[in-house]
């Protein structure tokens, strides 16, 4: 903390832990109020819809999976739906049980930080899965490499039943946010690889209307587009949207844990964020072990899906929320276009709308506290910073 001759007191955090990427954030506080909250992004953008235009379809996957290291999956099944869905190709119920068994694993790996054997044994490696493709899989494991995963998988679940029950006992500032929650919606099981996309304020599309919807505007502070639905509402994607739009399909081990944990039917304070993805754990390791128990390698491990000129668009839940990928292709099956929202820059506007309700409801604090309690504010949506175009730097201004 610095102070100058004139009172102006700055609070400057070179770097937040389990946040990936780079930032600034800025408070300005005049007599005693928050006048100002500015989230910067200086990260230089990677334009990775200009790299995919002029490939082959086919390649996307592999390409997009390079966005981010910590929920690669997510790319590869948001650019396998969108193309698929711009062939007209359908996958059946074998393929997809690989997929949500996978995608299971990527929520296991990024709620709980660590390396696991189910993106190891699914898609090949942990890190940017190779065994994704088009229409399926390139592979599908063997039946007992897949049973093999059972006995981890339940030592998984007693530790996120564990962890549910520690991350309860933490104490959180009391703080509710008023949002708009957005999420996939599955009739009859928790959403992870595809649905029908939803609000808490009514909202019913598909991905392909939904995509319509959401506008995108550049800020000139920051190299992250911001996003809007219809160009005007803030909503909020994510765990807590997941949750509040879909807690009535979790499975009775997952639900019976968040009501030990103290979580209603929806949970508005952003710092129990914690909580819904510990129960997400425990939702994603039950359903890990549903899928291996049940599991006959697909035959084949892939569909055909020939090229054909169209638009396609594909929805997926990744760990911090929705991710949408829209691709024109031209008859050759070459993207000509190509449109990915990620969810931390659908979530910017409403992260910084928690700053200054934070900022506000924390000026009694000392600087050192309050300046924790914005990185705390930041940290609730487990951002990942990188896939918006790293963070965090933090400015708070007196006056």
């Amino acid at each position: 903390m610095t102070e100058d001759s004139g009172g102006r007191r700055t609070i400057a955090v070179e770097g937040i832990s389990r946040v990936e990427g780079e930032g600034s954030l800025r408070v300005d506080v005049r007599d005693g109020v928050v006048d100002g909250v500015a989230l910067t992004i200086f990260e230089p953008p990677r334009f990775f819809e200009a790299l995919l235009r002029g490939r082959q379809s086919t390649e996307s996957p592999d390409i997009t999976a390079r966005i981010c290291g910590i929920c690669p999956v997510a790319y590869q099944m948001s650019a396998c739906a969108a193309v698929e869905d711009a062939c007209g190709a359908t996958v059946g119920e074998p393929i997809s049980a690989l997929r949500r068994l996978l995608y299971c694993g990527e929520w296991i790996q990024s709620h709980a930080l660590h390396i696991n054997q189910l993106m190891e044994t699914i898609g090949g490696r942990s890190i940017h899965p190779v065994n994704v493709k088009v229409g399926g899989f390139y592979r599908a494991p063997a039946r007992d490499r897949v049973a093999a995963l059972a006995e981890p998988l339940h030592l998984a679940l007693d530790a996120a039943l564990a962890t549910v029950e520690w991350v309860s006992g933490f104490d959180f500032p009391e703080v509710e946010g008023d949002y708009r929650f957005v999420a996939l919606r599955s009739p009859g099981r928790y959403p992870i690889e595809s649905g029908r996309i939803a609000s808490s304020d009514g909202l019913d599309v598909s991905p392909a209307e939904f995509a319509d919807l959401v506008i995108e505007e550049h800020v000139a502070r920051s190299t992250a587009l911001q996003a809007r639905i219809e160009g005007r509402l803030d909503y909020l994607t994510g765990p807590l949207a997941r949750y509040a739009l879909n807690a009535s399909e979790l499975p009775d081990i997952a639900r019976h844990a968040a009501t030990r944990a103290g979580l209603g039917a929806v949970c508005v304070n952003p710092f129990q964020s914690i909580i819904v993805r510990a129960v997400e754990l425990v939702f994603a390791c039950h359903e890990a072990l549903r899928l291996v128990e049940a599991y006959e390698p697909p035959e084949p491990a892939a569909v055909a899906v020939p090229p054909r000129a169209g638009v396609g668009t594909g929805a997926t839940e990744a760990p911090r929320g929705l991710l949408f990928h829209r691709y024109e292709l031209d008859q050759d099956g070459v993207i000509v276009a190509a449109r990915i929202v990620p969810p931390t820059s659908q979530n910017l506007i409403t992260i910084e709308s928690d700053l200054r309700r934070v900022a506000q409801d924390g000026l009694a604090l000392p600087d050192d506290e309050l300046t924790w309690r914005c990185e705390q504010a930041v940290r609730n949506h487990d951002p990942c910073i990188s896939c918006a175009t790293h963070f965090l730097d933090v400015t708070v201004v007196r006056r």
